[in-house]
């Protein structure tokens, strides 16, 4: 039986072991559903049919709204916990700095984790921190109030990690481990300084472009809305396209991400890597503006390190062809999910709205 857990209450990591030792699988909350989304998912909870060795169910970060449950065994995260003990350089002894909300299955990996011997979780980061699992927003939330002392490491994954915030880290000390991953698919690469390479324990195959993972740490299903975890024997994908060149994972996006644009087809995450190396721009999120016959026109919304370049689009245009330079530019503070990853569907909510601002130029 799936029992909800309240994600604001103090006492969360006991209620998770009551709930495990009670044979239960727990469903953390946010406090920060409406109450149509809260009613959803505990509808969805409430008719799923468990398998047997299910003990964890974590939600999906998209953006529809519509309630995804992933539902997994203890094992599949277990088998993992060896080597994130490697990477934080944490044990039992130690202590996490977990900024994601609790719902996020990146802090209640980390959860699940302490209840198994791992690292002792802080959810609110602070001086006797030794390791920080969360996304890059985090990493930066911490460097810019000042890393506790103790902090030597950290695990990253929820979004791009820009490459000057590593080294901004590094600098002060902490080792980075970048990290790419899913919901259903737990940990699939990381990255240390010199690319993205195939978890511990993960292989990786490349078929007609989209991304196939055999591993230990996969999900078993759904419950409430289907999603996109697809399988073949004891291989997996959820739709992430990709190149494998030298052993190093490129990702490419989700093949439903890609921009039909007169008779091309961008994919975002090529724009923005070209974007986030041009001076001044922090993070970009690149997506399509509907415009009738057309498709859709390419557009950026740009997060800024204070003045915006004054030939930000001139620079673009000599780093993009033709097809894939934005042609709508904006600026402001990129949605992301609960757990931080960008949020494409927002972003255009925001800009069909006007509640972001037009690069002026």
């Amino acid at each position: 039986m799936i029992t909800p857990v309240d994600g604001a209450d103090p006492g969360l990591l006991e209620q998770l072991r009551r709930i495990r030792e009670a044979g239960n699988v727990p469903l953390v909350t946010d406090p920060r559903w409406t109450p149509a989304h809260r009613d959803a998912m505990a509808a969805a909870a409430a008719k799923a049919e468990l398998p047997g060795e299910t003990a964890w169910a974590t939600l999906t970060s998209g953006s529809s709204g519509a309630p995804r449950i992933v539902l997994r065994s203890a094992e599949s995260w277990a088998a993992s916990f060896a080597a994130v003990c490697g990477f934080l350089g944490a044990g039992s002894g130690q202590h996490v700095a977990l900024p994601a909300p609790p719902a996020s299955s990146l802090t209640l990996f980390s959860l699940a984790h302490a209840l198994a011997g791992g690292p002792r979780p802080l959810l609110r980061p602070g001086p006797d921190a030794d390791a920080l699992h969360g996304t890059p927003q985090a990493l930066r939330a911490v460097l810019d109030a000042g890393a506790p002392p103790r902090l030597r490491a950290a695990l990253v994954g929820g979004s791009h990690l820009d490459p000057a915030l590593r080294e901004r880290a590094e600098a002060a000390g902490i080792r980075v481990t970048a990290y790419y991953g899913a919901a259903e698919l737990s940990f699939v690469a990381c990255d240390t300084g010199d690319g993205l390479r195939a978890f511990p324990g993960v292989e990786l195959d490349i078929r007609d472009g989209e991304l196939w993972v055999r591993s230990p740490f996969i999900a078993s299903g759904y419950a409430g809305a289907p999603g996109p975890l697809r399988r073949d024997g004891a291989w997996a994908t959820v739709g992430d396209r990709a190149e494998l060149l030298d052993g190093r994972l490129r990702l490419l996006g989700r093949a439903d991400d890609a921009i039909l644009s007169a008779s091309a087809t961008i994919v975002p995450e090529e724009v923005e890597a070209v974007l986030r190396a041009i001076p001044g721009v922090r993070d970009a999120l690149v997506f399509g503006l509907p415009r009738g016959p057309v498709g859709a026109l390419v557009s950026a919304l740009l997060e800024l390190d204070g003045e915006a370049p004054a030939d930000v689009r001139q620079l673009a245009a000599g780093l993009l062809g033709t097809a894939h330079r934005p042609r709508r530019w904006f600026t402001g503070l990129i949605p992301r999910t609960a757990s931080g990853k960008p949020a494409r569907a927002e972003a255009l909510r925001l800009v069909l709205a006007g509640e972001v601002v037009s690069l002026a130029g």
